[in-house]
């Protein structure tokens, strides 16, 4: 029988040329401003998406691939999604954001108390989604560090965010009007943290909240990072193979995480990346995987390109009739983008990059579990069925932040998966995390 499931949207180019490359761009948007993101979060409200997770990439990269990121706008420009947050939240009133924020480059005390104000400013809504990027490390004068370094460096300081959020005891707001005392200086922590990787103290010069902290989501398919979403995330970024086998088996690794640090699986929502195809017809389904059998030498190479903006390895320079081999990426590159990459049957050692170029430009049918491009009623098929067999508690839909790419995508398929009882049509009170546990 058919359940609630939650859905988000996955900003994914983040603040940066929405629509570059193709004609929605020449609807005149100004992507610099507040407009275009602001009529799209209105529809994503409308929709019944319970969150926006903005991506993030605070460097345009290594010198290698600065050309591959800014020649097509894929890796940059991008500007500070923080300050994009209260823009959105002024016109909408349920829609949780949750911008990327990379743990090395905002020190915990000033991450603490901006985080502390949107969650304040947006009335419970206020999201951050922690990754532990290292190649931007260069810009802030901070050491570059390993892939489980950094989430060590990221535990420590989402731990002492999380203990200035709370270094108002209970009842250190005293807001008594009438004796005139505002606050308890004797419930307040003044701490001192000296860690590892920071030292900063107590207490935070921002007001506790009333209805829980701020949503905490992270992206990560390694061990590591499917440990660091059990012990500390609200919301898991999940990349695997959607299918029931593997959606159950994925859901399984977070929940174990989440239970070897004293949480349950209630306390995270594990929602699947998916980038749909929706298209009119069972022809149109037919005539879009038919073209996408054959790549031509160019749509080769564009594919390479935009992957070699995400693993910030030039992919483009590379022998297309050798593998790569798992050498040839950085360990700062997360192990579910090398994944992405090469598909889950293939082979950095044996397949050819060709090969996996070829199998990232084929097209598959949502209907048939080979792809993404379907109709709408077989997309709902396909949501319906794994929250049915996998329990699934939702999806995160990836695209840019725009209008046209909004109503391409949900048009057909909101109506769709509402008359299935599917997609909400109404929110409740007390913000984002109060509606990631209200079904």
């Amino acid at each position: 029988m058919a359940h609630l499931q939650h859905f988000g949207w996955f900003f994914g180019r983040g603040f940066g040329p929405q629509g570059w490359g193709r004609p929605d761009y020449r609807w005149n948007y100004q992507w610099q401003k507040p407009d275009i993101y602001q009529q799209s979060v209105r529809e994503l409200e409308q929709a019944g998406f319970d969150l926006l997770i903005i991506e993030d990439a605070l460097s345009l990269g290594s010198p290698e691939t600065l050309d591959l990121r800014v020649n097509s706008a894929y890796g940059g420009p991008k500007h500070d999604p923080l300050m994009l947050a209260p823009y959105l939240f002024d016109v909408t009133s349920h829609l949780g954001v949750a911008p990327t924020v990379n743990a090395g480059a905002y020190p915990p005390y000033l991450a603490a108390r901006q985080f502390a104000t949107l969650q304040h400013l947006s009335s419970n809504r206020f999201g951050v989604n922690v990754v532990t990027d290292v190649k931007s490390a260069r810009h802030f004068g901070l050491p570059e560090l390993g892939h489980d370094a950094a989430y060590d460096r990221a535990e420590e300081w989402l731990g002492g965010i999380r203990r200035l959020w709370h270094s108002w005891g209970d009842g250190a707001h005293v807001h008594n009007v009438a004796t005139g005392q505002f606050a308890d200086a004797a419930r307040l922590d003044a701490f001192s943290h000296t860690g590892e990787y920071f030292r900063f103290d107590g207490p935070l010069n921002a007001l506790p909240f009333d209805d829980g902290d701020p949503v905490v989501v992270s992206p990560g398919g390694s061990g590591r990072g499917l440990g660091f979403a059990g012990a500390n995330s609200d919301v898991q970024l999940a990349l695997a193979p959607l299918t029931v086998p593997s959606v159950t088996a994925y859901r399984a690794k977070i929940h174990a995480a989440a239970r070897a640090h004293g949480r349950t699986p209630a306390d995270i929502n594990v929602l699947f990346v998916l980038t749909p195809e929706i298209v009119a017809s069972q022809e149109e389904v037919d005539r879009v995987v038919d073209a996408g059998r054959h790549p031509t030498e160019e749509v080769l190479r564009q594919v390479l390109a935009a992957q070699s903006s995400d693993l910030e390895t030039d992919l483009t320079v590379l022998d297309l009739e050798r593998p790569i081999g798992p050498g040839v990426f950085g360990q700062h590159v997360s192990q579910g983008t090398i994944n992405n990459l090469v598909g889950a049957d293939g082979d950095l050692e044996t397949d050819t990059l060709r090969q996996i170029a070829a199998r990232k430009a084929r097209k598959g049918r949502i209907a048939d579990k080979t792809g993404f491009v379907g109709t709408a009623v077989q997309f709902a098929d396909f949501i319906e069925e794994l929250g049915e067999s996998a329990d699934n508690d939702g999806f995160i839909i990836n695209g840019d932040l725009h209008p046209v790419t909004v109503h391409r995508m949900l048009d057909q398929l909101v109506p769709e998966l509402r008359h299935r009882g599917i997609l909400r049509d109404s929110f409740g009170g007390g913000g984002l995390r109060a509606n990631l546990t209200d079904f």
